[in-house]
């Protein structure tokens, strides 16, 4: 039985212009014990789905199901299998972090947990914010709680919605040391960001969707292997030649070119000799999730 399951999730909105479809037809599993990667550009309907998950919107049609629970049959059930990180920073002002946690479980009817409270805190750099208002937290630490939040009834499923947005790398590393283990302890989990290095390093599986479709779903190192080139890297401290612009992408000095041969990397090197340029740093890599990305969100319809 899959962890999730979502057949044919379909979502549409009434609007001044008319109806408006964030969903169109969703559907895949996620397998119990899975770490899954949910991709796609803002706007391809990610929250969406994650938001029906939750039980905070109903889909228009199809369904969705937590351990073969449907979710909006049986909402109560659903909720306490799933622990869910949201994008916004969601807190009550008037609490300490571990009054915070607490007045959490017994939403979840959860009580005399104070050693896994302890354990959250601990793991997640809490420990020294556990008598601190909420309101005295800087974002990173009030994200830190989100998480210790959505995890204190010691959810089977877990659910990240772009986690580490907006925060410092300390946290990224120590977030996804925990999650990493939860995972390997036997917890579900489905994540989505856009940092893609993070879905590449952690995700055994990734499905990617472009305006509420579904467009890729493969293993990651199947998607990786279907990349269609390497990439030319290498750094310049001028504009590129037009011909090349087009195909590039280019991050302040750093720019990056599909190399799909030996002939065409000469091609694009000769052409910035001939523009009067110098290429610095001069490498040819594997092509990374990054790259998958942007081919599949190009080439999709």
């Amino acid at each position: 039985m899959p962890a999730i399951s979502f057949q044919s999730v379909t979502k549409t909105f009434q609007t001044a212009k008319g109806s408006l479809t964030a969903l169109d037809g969703v559907s895949f599993d996620i397998e119990e014990g899975e770490f899954f990667g949910l991709l796609g550009p803002n706007g391809a309907g990610k929250t969406t789905l994650i938001s029906i998950l939750a039980g905070l919107a109903k889909a228009t049609s199809g369904s969705i199901k937590v351990n073969g629970l449907d979710v909006q049959n049986e909402p109560l059930k659903t909720r306490k299998l799933l622990g869910i990180v949201p994008q916004e920073l969601v807190f009550d002002p008037f609490f300490t972090v571990k009054e915070a946690l607490k007045f959490q479980s017994g939403y979840f009817g959860v009580s005399k947990n104070d050693d896994w409270i302890e354990e959250l805190l601990v793991s997640l750099g809490l420990a020294d914010k556990a008598n601190s208002n909420m309101r005295q937290l800087s974002g990173g630490m009030k994200r830190r709680v989100l998480v210790a939040q959505a995890l204190v009834h010691k959810p089977p499923v877990i659910v990240l919605d772009e986690p580490t947005a907006g925060v410092d790398v300390e946290l990224r590393q120590t977030l996804w040391q925990f999650i990493d283990r939860l995972n390997k302890q036997g917890h579900t989990v489905l994540l989505t960001t856009h940092y893609l290095e993070e879905a590449e390093a952690l995700c055994q599986r990734i499905a990617m969707l472009k305006t509420g479709r579904v467009v890729a779903l493969n293993k990651t190192s199947e998607l990786l292997k279907a990349a269609s080139s390497n990439v030319l890297r290498f750094k310049l401290d001028a504009a590129l030649p037009a011909e090349l612009a087009k195909l590039a992408r280019v991050t302040g000095r750093i720019v990056q070119l599909p190399a799909h041969n030996a002939e065409q990397i000469e091609g694009y090197l000769s052409s910035i000799r001939l523009a009067g340029l110098t290429a610095e740093d001069v490498e040819i890599r594997k092509a990374d999730l990054e790259d998958v990305f942007i081919e599949v969100m190009g080439g999709a319809s």
